[in-house]
């Protein structure tokens, strides 16, 4: 089902664009840093990060966003065996550790709801929810404790590097408060849920991975017309 649901996310897009080109509309751009956790067994890391968001506010409550954010390294390390390919392979099984290195890139494109609150209220606290796709465009570095030849050993994850891309549908759920000069301190948590699971060699763990959970938190700035 991967072509229904690139065909479901650029469906979205385009309506979301439309829109904003179509009504008129508020901009607000939103500079923030975020701690990021990868919860998949196997692919667990904490890495840091920087997001860059752009919301268009359509009414007071609802509106579109898109983001772009990275992160750094996230390292992790997996003990693992290599089994002979032969019966007449000595020794049948070499054990070894693999370490990773994991960084990604992310965008992403969705609507925003705001469930207390409006987008430019100036007397107290917002709260806000936020769902939509994303792309994930990521990298891995593989060392092996153990140099094995692959042509005699069945090896679990390659060594070296390697790049990889995962669609994702994006949730988050966030506070905002007016600080002054249409300027709100915010803190959000999100998640990214990978909807693609392209096979990698360079990944031990292909599966609805990776798993990604974060807390941001930045400023959005309100720019009137």
């Amino acid at each position: 089902m991967p072509g229904l649901k690139k065909i479901t996310a650029l469906t979205i897009t385009i309506f979301l664009f439309s829109s904003v080109f179509s009504q008129k509309t508020q901009l607000s751009v939103a500079p923030d840093i975020s701690l990021l956790r990868s919860v998949k067994e196997q692919q667990r890391y904490w890495a840091f990060g920087q997001t860059v968001a752009f919301h268009f506010h359509f009414t007071p409550k609802d509106g579109a966003y898109a983001w772009i954010c990275y992160y750094t390294d996230g390292k992790f390390s997996n003990d693992l065996t290599a089994d002979a390919k032969s019966s007449g392979t000595t020794p049948q099984q070499i054990a070894y550790i693999n370490n990773s290195r994991l960084r990604f890139r992310h965008i992403s494109l969705g609507w925003k709801r705001y469930l207390k609150g409006t987008y430019d209220s100036e007397s107290s606290g917002n709260l806000y929810a936020y769902a939509g796709f994303g792309l994930m465009l990521g990298r891995v570095v593989n060392t092996h404790s153990t140099a094995i030849d692959s042509s005699l050993y069945s090896i679990p994850v390659l060594s070296g590097k390697g790049n990889f891309k995962r669609l994702t549908f994006d949730l988050g759920l966030g506070i905002e408060f007016p600080l002054g000069a249409s300027v709100y301190l915010y803190i959000e948590g999100k998640t990214l849920l990978p909807t693609t699971d392209y096979p990698s060699p360079y990944l031990l763990v292909n599966d609805n991975a990776p798993l990604m959970v974060a807390a941001n938190a930045g400023l959005r700035i309100l720019f009137d017309h």
